[in-house]
């Protein structure tokens, strides 16, 4: 079974995961500057390296008539293709859209035998067959056949106790540029970034496990990294429980869906 994946960050890449240890071949397309901030394990890092590994799972940046080879050696393709135009010539049996953005940008019922959609902005049976939960609750990787995920609250879920307070996010418009790294301990008042100058200060204690790579235009408030306070520098490094779970909705989809498949 073929697979395409809209997005690369986190989530995304969560569900790629277990997709691929499933069996299934996927392929990913991703924006030309990627804006993941957990960057160690996001395949859309390969944009920006050419090649990278999570979990053991390689993804490489491609062209078109790389796919066929790159599925036979087991490496998962990334594709720069922002609008999703390389999906009717691909002819996935799967199309799922990840790339979180709140809001459906361009999914369609008949891109594909079976449309999946993660996360706020979808609805199942009007632009998708199947649609996953994220919002860190009860519902957490729970697949809707009717309706829609919950709305985005735009307050990130609570991790260690805190919430918003793990969220580093630009001070101001410019160019960012980092000035920790990705599994560095932090301590409130910590400087790890700056934009143009104006430094990102960490609120809390923790373990850096999110960073926006150098040299990304950012928007005043844009996130552009996260604290991890329950200090674990292992999980900077290797999917969340969040991504597992969106990822297991997803195959439940696909797999409930099959019929639709075999037809």
């Amino acid at each position: 079974m073929f697979v395409l994946i809209r997005g690369g960050g986190d989530i995304a890449t969560g569900v790629a995961l277990r997709l691929w240890r499933s069996g299934m071949d996927v392929c990913i397309c991703e924006i030309p500057v990627p804006t993941a901030i957990r960057r160690t394990v996001c395949f859309s890092e390969a944009v920006r390296l050419g090649e990278v590994t999570v979990e053991g799972v390689t993804a490489r940046l491609c062209e078109m008539e790389e796919i066929p080879d790159l599925l036979d050696q087991r490496i998962i393709p990334v594709l720069i293709d922002p609008e999703g135009t390389s999906i009717p010539l691909l002819s996935p049996d799967v199309v799922v859209d990840a790339i979180l953005a709140k809001r459906n940008l361009g999914i369609t019922l008949d891109m594909a035998p079976v449309v999946i959609g993660v996360g706020p902005g979808f609805t199942a049976g009007t632009d998708c067959h199947a649609a996953v939960e994220t919002m860190r609750s009860h519902y957490l990787g729970r697949v809707l056949y009717e309706g829609s995920p919950l709305e985005n609250t735009a307050v990130p879920g609570l991790i260690g106790g805190y919430a918003g307070e793990r969220v580093l996010r630009a001070p101001a418009d410019g160019v960012f540029q980092g000035a920790r790294q990705i599994g560095d301990q932090v301590r409130s008042g910590d400087v790890a970034g700056y934009v143009d100058g104006v430094p990102m200060v960490c609120t809390i204690d923790g373990v850096l496990r999110g960073l926006l790579a150098d040299g990304v235009v950012v928007h005043k408030g844009m996130k552009s990294g996260d604290v991890d306070p329950r200090c674990a520098v292992d999980h900077c490094f290797c999917a969340s429980d969040k991504a597992l779970a969106v990822g297991g909705g997803v195959l439940e989809a696909i797999l409930a869906l099959s019929d639709i498949l075999r037809e």
